[in-house]
């Protein structure tokens, strides 16, 4: 009875660590878009708790069959808890020693939310930027972070011709970035707002839609401004080692998205 126990307990043979004699290596294999609940660092309340789409990925050597996949997942469970860009290097190390990988990666995708006040009447509203963690490991890690954050844009060309009024447009700027130490995500969305028409509000009175509005149209900017002012203002962020700079607008008079992108350059 004893012995029948253990055997449905899952003792049994390692298939996973059998030989194969395929000679083919494998340069990544794990699981991936796994749905999980983490928390995150932020900045006004400490921690954020967020469900993420996480994959991850170690390579496999010709000489193995297979790896052992619920490693992954017991992994992620036991530091969910603290999937902050401070604690991810630890994490991909945990995996390369674990699972005897010379490479290990990591994809975490989640929603950022942050309160954000109206500009005149202080009305409160959560707002949400796309998050994507990239972590890689080998013999030194490598993290990218790539955050998206909605903003307006109003036309230039429409404001100069128009004699009344002018076109505007809602659009993302994602900012995927290489740090040299630690960087809040808030200031990487302040920096990008600031470089807008104007940025986005989920709650709005009738105050604030004017001033939004004023705003915008005080600041018109096309797509290649928006990229242009925002790749300027991170090339003078004393925390990035590299950075890319992709702009959308969602065009409001046409049938297409504009569009403009650019990457830092070594000095």
């Amino acid at each position: 009875m004893a012995r029948k126990n253990k055997k449905a307990a899952g003792a049994g043979p390692d298939v996973q660590s059998r030989r194969d004699g395929r000679h083919l290596p494998i340069d990544r294999v794990g699981v991936k878009d796994l749905l999980y609940p983490i928390q995150v660092l932020d900045r006004e309340r400490g921690r954020q708790a967020t469900v993420a789409r996480v994959s991850m990925f170690v390579n496999l050597p010709h000489r193995f069959k297979g790896t052992h996949m619920s490693r992954f997942v017991e992994i992620l469970n036991e530091r969910c808890q603290d999937m902050s860009t401070t604690a991810i290097p630890d994490l991909l190390r945990e995996m390369r020693r674990r699972l005897q990988a010379r490479t290990a990666r990591i994809s975490v995708a989640f929603p950022f939310f942050r309160k954000k006040r109206a500009p005149v009447s202080g009305a409160e509203g959560l707002l949400y930027y796309p998050v994507t963690v990239r972590g890689e490991a080998g013999r030194r890690v490598h993290l990218e972070i790539e955050v998206e954050v909605p903003i307006t844009a109003l036309c230039p060309c429409s404001k100069a011709i128009s004699e009344v009024g002018a076109h505007n447009q809602r659009g993302w700027v994602r900012v995927r970035f290489t740090p040299r130490r630690f960087v809040w995500l808030e200031e990487i969305i302040d920096l990008v707002e600031g470089c807008a028409s104007c940025d986005i509000y989920s709650v709005l009175k009738r105050a604030d839609e004017k001033f939004v509005t004023e705003r915008a149209y005080r600041r018109p900017r096309f797509v290649e401004d928006v990229a242009r002012e925002v790749a300027r203002a991170l090339a003078r962020h004393p925390k990035l080692a590299a950075f890319s700079v992709e702009v959308e607008n969602q065009e409001s008079i046409h049938a297409h998205n504009t569009y403009a992108y650019l990457e830092s350059r070594p000095s």
